[in-house]
């Protein structure tokens, strides 16, 4: 082996072990949580930890470490017996899969050094693969001892324990002129100049304020007496002298906030190229390993983008591409059969689009997808009905190969068949704010990737839905239409609206957030307004009281206790200090076309009757300590059309009660001061309160919390990890 090539073979082994070392801390987290958790719990457990390992087992394949991709592909055998109740958790089981993680911890640690995969490593693995066989027959060791010292993940130092990880002793110093810092540090300072935004916007909003301020005093001048008309003046010469040193100050703060951001911005920034340099070689050995030919070819790679996002997306793209491989490309015999090149092609195409995103579309010239097979296996995995199935295009067919379990493959091999690639796919590339669909034309099949520039920071477009602000991220913005009632149009039972010469679907955007609608439920207007979101392949047109302006933003996510809420991406801070809830475009895309149509439809029916628009609308307190919390807990009730007011704790909302009339307390348990529990304990022991329905939002999901709530009196306990809008509201319309 030539220098050259030794130097990369390096580069690609930590690349593994930085990855690889994730893996094994995320499954050795999940073996922990399977084995305290109940039966309803299990399952989702599996199925992550499964997850996991198939991704380092396909790491592990790219740098041709076969013993560890051995040693993954039995722990898989028996994940996949798990999930098929062919074998149970039981503390022999669990300490056999805790001994094959830590095995594989130490094969791992070793990489690169010599001696590593020696004789005693490998007879260990042979011993670990026969308890696995044996487990897969019915037979699972009464207990199984680890016998070995914990593992840290490679390049780990524990010296730099809560600073990050640090470059391994063995790595090049760093170049002349230059300092190593941990990447917790760099994020942290990144996300503090980024946090200035806010304050750059707050300053606009004042001096707009200002502006409107000395507007009014003109309009008074003309019916003023003439005994104030000096001070008047002179009132205005310094609203003026003020209003130009506020502009100032704005102009100022701004120019300065916008260099900073970008000199940070700067330093996160990688190219694309940083993580492709990899993938022609991934791409050859995959091929070769199945009888076939392929080459890869990669455009736009100088293109630059936050370190954040490409440290995540890099395993997606290694799944795509060994999608592209294993399901496409056809071997040399076949493809010459049709009259194309042995040698198949594999492209991955990067550009930067409007809005600060950034597309990447991997594409191959392969056999395309089966529509006939992906239908299959969706019936079979009870996806879709058999019925439903058969009226379905091939292209609407197509989302459903980024669902866990469906797959094309007829049998499952060690690359491919257990249907689990693209549902990763999407779920890494959704948890970065973008999106990922599937196009086929004539001789190609398509993923087309659309990724944030940045991760914190995008433009978004401020919309209004039933009176309320949101904010909808440009990624996913196609455009902002004007539609006339006249040209909706009904297609497959679905309400259409014609752009660019196609059928796209139209859907009240309140509908599918759950939100009441506009009064009259319709607009006078002969047009109403949407906002088409998409890609040019896969549009939906969302009807929205009006589409406002876009604007820079700094996305917040909701916190541990909210992490995953459907429809709803994060939260941001207007210059106005108002909050508002940025929605996340994947989850509105399914949530509109997975819903019955009849459900989606415009309505045109008459006005609401005076009656119910007198009709007096119940009051709800929501007791929350979190600012983020309060407000989309807030915002949800209101949209359902409660009347709500918010206190900070227990004794905040206990002094409201005694004050004002409430038909329903909503608070959280865990808060300073006096928690939910306690405040439920004292509603019920007062007499004028006592019959008044409480429901405990929170994050405490164990069986002894929701006991101590129902103890105290509550009427109903939600768990915030599985928080669903929907459920909430049918729990509130059901208590008053």
């Amino acid at each position: 082996m030539d220098e050259r090539d030794a130097g990369f073979l390096k580069k690609l082994l930590a690349t593994f072990k930085a990855e690889a070392s994730e893996h094994i801390s995320a499954i050795s987290q999940g073996l922990i949580e399977l084995e305290k958790a109940g039966p309803e719990a299990q399952a989702e457990i599996v199925e992550r930890v499964f997850r996991e390992s198939h991704s380092m087992k396909g790491a592990a394949r790219a740098v041709n470490l076969s013993t560890v991709e051995t040693l993954c592909q039995s722990f898989e055998d028996v994940l996949s017996a798990l999930k098929r109740k062919q074998v149970s958790v039981s503390t022999g089981l669990i300490d056999t899969l805790h001994r094959s993680t830590g095995l594989l911890g130490e094969l791992i640690a070793h990489i690169g050094e010599k001696g590593a995969f020696a004789a005693p490593e490998r007879s260990r693995i042979r011993d670990l693969i026969r308890d696995f066989e044996r487990i897969m027959k019915g037979v699972v060791p009464s207990s199984a001892p680890y016998g070995m010292s914990p593992v840290e993940p490679p390049g780990f130092s524990s010296a730099a324990s809560g600073q990050g990880h640090e470059i391994s002793a063995g790595a090049h110093p760093p170049a002349a002129g230059t300092v190593r810092v941990s990447k917790q540090k760099l994020d942290s300072v990144l996300l503090q100049a980024e946090g200035l935004l806010t304050a750059k916007q707050a300053a606009g909003h004042r001096a707009e304020e200002l502006q409107a301020v000395m507007q009014k005093a003109l309009a008074v001048k003309g019916s003023m007496p003439p005994e104030l008309a000096g001070a008047w003046q002179q009132m205005q010469t310094s609203l003026a002298e003020l209003g130009r040193a506020m502009e100032h100050d704005r102009r100022l703060l701004a120019g300065m906030v916008d260099g900073l951001m970008d000199d940070v911005k700067q330093i996160s920034m990688l190219p694309f190229s940083s993580v492709l340099d990899l993938m022609p070689m991934v791409v050859r050995d995959l091929a070769r390993g199945q009888g076939k030919e392929a080459s890869l070819t990669v455009s736009g790679a100088r293109i630059e983008i936050d370190r954040r996002v490409l440290d995540e997306i890099r395993e997606p793209i290694i799944h795509l591409l060994r999608n592209a491989v294993d399901h496409g490309i056809e071997k040399p015999e076949a493809r010459a059969a049709r009259n194309k090149n042995p040698m198949g092609s594999v492209r991955i195409d990067i550009a930067q689009k409007e809005g600060k995103a950034v597309e990447v579309v991997i594409s191959d010239d392969g056999a395309g997808i089966d529509i006939e097979k992906v239908r299959d296996s969706a019936i079979k995995l009870g996806v879709i009905a058999d019925g439903e199935a058969g009226s379905s295009g091939g292209q609407k067919l197509l989302p459903l190969i980024f669902r866990s379990g469906v797959t094309t493959s007829p049998i499952i091999t060690d690359i491919s068949g257990r249907g689990l690639g693209l549902a990763i796919v999407q779920e890494k590339v959704e948890k970065l704010g973008g999106a990922v669909f599937c196009e086929q034309s004539e001789g190609r099949t398509a993923f087309r990737l659309l990724l944030p520039l940045t991760l914190a920071t995008f433009r978004g477009v401020l919309i209004k839905v039933s009176g309320k602000p949101f904010m909808l991220p440009l990624t996913g913005f196609d455009r902002a239409v004007r539609i006339r009632r006249d040209d909706i149009r009904t297609v497959e039972n679905r309400e259409t609206v014609p752009i660019d010469g196609q059928s796209v679907p139209l859907v009240p955007l309140w509908k599918v957030l759950e939100m009441r609608g506009p009064e009259g439920n319709m607009p006078a207007s002969a047009f109403l307004q949407a906002a088409v979101l998409g890609t040019a392949g896969h549009r939906v047109a969302f009807a929205v009281d009006e589409v406002l302006h876009e604007q820079e933003i700094l996305v917040k996510d909701l916190g541990r206790q909210l992490a995953r809420v459907r429809n709803v991406l994060g939260a941001a801070v207007l210059g106005t200090g108002q909050v508002v809830t940025v929605l996340n475009v994947s989850d509105l895309l399914k949530s509109a076309l997975k819903t019955p149509p009849e459900k989606m439809a415009m309505e045109r029916g008459e006005a609401r009757t005076e009656k119910e628009k007198e009709k007096k609308k119940k009051a709800v307190l929501v007791v929350e300590d979190s600012i983020t919390a309060r407000t989309l807990l807030k915002n949800i009730l209101e949209a359902a059309g409660y009347a709500v007011k918010a206190a900070v704790d227990g004794v905040d909302a206990f002094t409201m009660l005694k004050t004002e009339r409430f038909d329903l307390v909503a608070s959280d348990v865990d808060m300073p001061r006096m928690n939910g529990l306690e405040l439920t304990a004292r509603i019920r022991q007062d007499k004028h309160l006592s019959g008044l329905p409480v429901v405990l939002v929170t994050a405490l999901e164990s069986r002894e919390d929701r006991e101590r709530g129902i103890e105290v009196g509550a009427s109903a306990y939600i768990v915030k990890s599985s928080f669903d809008q929907s459920n909430l509201l049918e729990v509130i319309k059901r208590l008053i």
